[in-house]
């Protein structure tokens, strides 16, 4: 299971293992992805080897809002590079205080980065990855220096197909489905 947050962290449920990405351009639906194919090739992949799917915890809002059907799209484009299905949960809006990412990853890197002057990107790497806990949560930190267009759309096709990929849940489809990687 891993969490991710709008704020490009992913907390590995079963290491107390958290992963952040520090960017310097947007935070869109793409940066999140590259942001969890970077952790899976060079971390997560060799912990899960057999894992055939990744359940995903999601904010309802920002750059993986469950109303934006880029994130959808982008998704389904990692889930097919890595080759497993994704299930995608969302929280509904207002409610990221019960994603468990915000307790077990964010409200201690918000502990270590108190008081400090972020007047470099390398400071705020660097007191996350000093944070931990006493029950021996670690963090690694990655910069992602490229650049992020806003705006993007999706194609005609996709929206056409869209069905062929993604199964949606009965109950609350716009917030909960599952992601195929063919």
């Amino acid at each position: 299971i891993f969490i991710v947050h709008k704020s490009n962290g992913i907390d590995n449920c079963f290491d107390n293992k958290g992963y952040i990405t520090l960017g310097t351009s947007k935070d869109t639906s793409e940066f999140v992805c590259d942001n969890l194919l970077f952790y899976w090739q060079t971390e997560l992949q060799w912990v899960y080897p057999t894992a055939g799917c990744m359940l995903l915890l999601c904010d309802g809002g920002g750059s993986n809002a469950c109303l934006h059907h880029i994130v959808k799209h982008d998704l389904h484009k990692l889930s097919k590079l890595l080759e497993i299905n994704i299930l995608v949960a969302h929280y509904p809006a207002y409610c990221s205080k019960w994603n468990p990412i915000e307790h077990k990853l964010f409200s201690h890197l918000h502990r270590a980065w108190k008081e400090a002057v972020f007047n470099d990107i390398q400071i705020v790497k660097k007191l996350a990855l000093e944070t931990s806990t006493t029950t021996g949560l670690t963090v690694k930190v990655n910069i992602n220096n490229k650049n992020y267009q806003t705006g993007r759309k999706v194609s005609d096709d996709f929206m056409d197909n869209i069905n062929n990929f993604i199964t949606f849940d009965d109950q609350i489809p716009k917030c909960n489905y599952l992601i195929s990687q063919n």
